[in-house]
């Protein structure tokens, strides 16, 4: 196995986003939190008040031999609207925005080009907002936070929202999935 890689990605709420990138191959772990504001330390009430700054994100430890930063960035731009400032959606606000905070100038170069590619293909009528950004500090949810999808997938907002979205993406990355 290679040495695992860490990438940090925002789009929108953090349960639908774990519950994706924790099913693809090649990835270790995927852990919900907060980056990308200035609060140290910040709660989930505190980000959904929108005075941190912070984005609700997840960071996932990956294998590279296994799926690519720029594979796991193709599944991120085509599993939740990356035209839309501040929202998924029915969730508003700058804690919902889309981005990619990198870790270095490989994985900054890596953003820049597969979003070019993406606006290229014409996927979205509407252009691409996505913010590529340095990464700095990641703040773990909370424990509830964590596996919230798979521990709770009767509760309404999972039931609606993050059950139907995990089964699109499912159905369209089914050869990507852990066997």
């Amino acid at each position: 196995m290679a040495e695992l890689q860490t990438a940090t990605l925002a789009a929108g709420c953090f349960w639908c986003v774990e519950a994706i990138f924790d099913a693809l191959e090649g990835v270790e772990d995927v852990v919900s939190g907060y980056t990308g504001g200035h609060t140290e330390n910040p709660t989930y009430s505190q980000v959904c008040s929108e005075t941190t700054g912070h984005a609700e994100a997840i960071q996932i430890r990956f294998d590279p031999e296994i799926i690519s930063y720029e594979d796991l960035l193709r599944i991120f731009f085509t599993t939740h609207d990356p035209t839309t400032l501040n929202r998924q959606g029915n969730d508003i606000g700058t804690s919902y925005r889309s981005g990619i905070f990198y870790h270095d100038e490989d994985q900054r170069a890596s953003a820049e080009k597969i979003r070019g590619e993406i606006s290229a293909e014409g996927l979205y009528d509407d252009p691409i907002v996505t913010e590529i950004t340095a990464f700095d500090r990641f703040w773990p949810a909370e424990d509830y936070h964590q596996e919230y999808f798979d521990n709770n997938p009767n509760q309404p907002y999972c039931a609606a929202v993050v059950g139907p979205k995990v089964a699109k993406f499912r159905q369209r990355y089914a050869s990507r999935l852990k066997k």
